[in-house]
């Protein structure tokens, strides 16, 4: 299918063409299987549970390369201590499993293969770094918090506390305000047209790389049908 006008014309602002660039990937994953029936109440704690370590290998991935990325003139001035999500994510992982939350923890292959796309780019490619910290981050101060309250009411998980920490941002006081901001970065980033459609087609890598880690989830979480 072919992209359309607005994905490609470089007189549109960037962050309006990264989000409908990736429109349709980013649909796909919102609506997986998994994720449905996860907060539909078709699966049970453990799912939450075994997608919540998931979630950190790939944001130990997303930001373990953080303080050498903060100097670089495309990636540095998206890298903000307030988005950081690894030591919530712990702290929720506490919460759902114990103090020996990493034992038995272990990535699924597509989570493995999604870390290490990010972290190849961290390391060879700022641009594509941008592409895969758009999409999680974004991602987390607008729909994550419709995940938030669904396991708060499913589980009987503390509002806001842990075991949703992951969601809770508790440094950015306006999320509409800091999403603005950060719209307004992408629409200022410093590369040239053909670095900015490797971005696009980063971004949908990312949707695709999540949505196969959702897969996977579903395939080890059936849904429970009624008898």
């Amino acid at each position: 299918m072919p992209e359309t006008t607005e994905t490609t014309d470089p007189a549109i602002p960037f962050s309006t063409r990264i989000r409908e660039a990736t429109a349709r990937e980013h649909e796909e994953a919102e609506n997986s299987t998994f994720i449905s029936e996860m907060l539909g109440g078709s699966l049970g704690i453990d799912s939450y549970r075994r997608y919540t370590g998931q979630l950190w290998f790939i944001y130990r991935a997303l930001e373990k390369h953080s303080a050498a990325l903060a100097e670089d003139a495309v990636a540095g001035p998206f890298i903000k201590p307030e988005l950081a999500r690894t030591a919530e994510l712990e702290r929720d992982l506490i919460h759902l499993s114990g103090p020996d939350w990493h034992t038995d923890l272990a990535p699924l292959p597509a989570t493995a293969d999604y870390a290490a796309r990010i972290e190849e780019c961290a390391r060879t490619w700022p641009g594509g770094y941008i592409a895969h910290h758009y999409t999680r981050y974004l991602g987390d101060l607008s729909g994550g918090q419709v995940i938030r309250g669904h396991a708060e009411k499913l589980w009987d998980l503390p509002h806001r506390g842990d075991g949703v920490r992951f969601y809770v941002f508790d440094r950015i006081g306006n999320p509409a305000a800091f999403k603005r901001e950060y719209r307004a970065l992408l629409d200022r980033i410093g590369v040239d047209e053909l670095e900015q459609r490797r971005i696009l087609d980063e971004g949908k890598r990312a949707f695709v790389l999540n949505r196969a880690v959702f897969t996977e989830l579903a395939a080890e979480f059936p849904a429970r049908r009624p008898s």
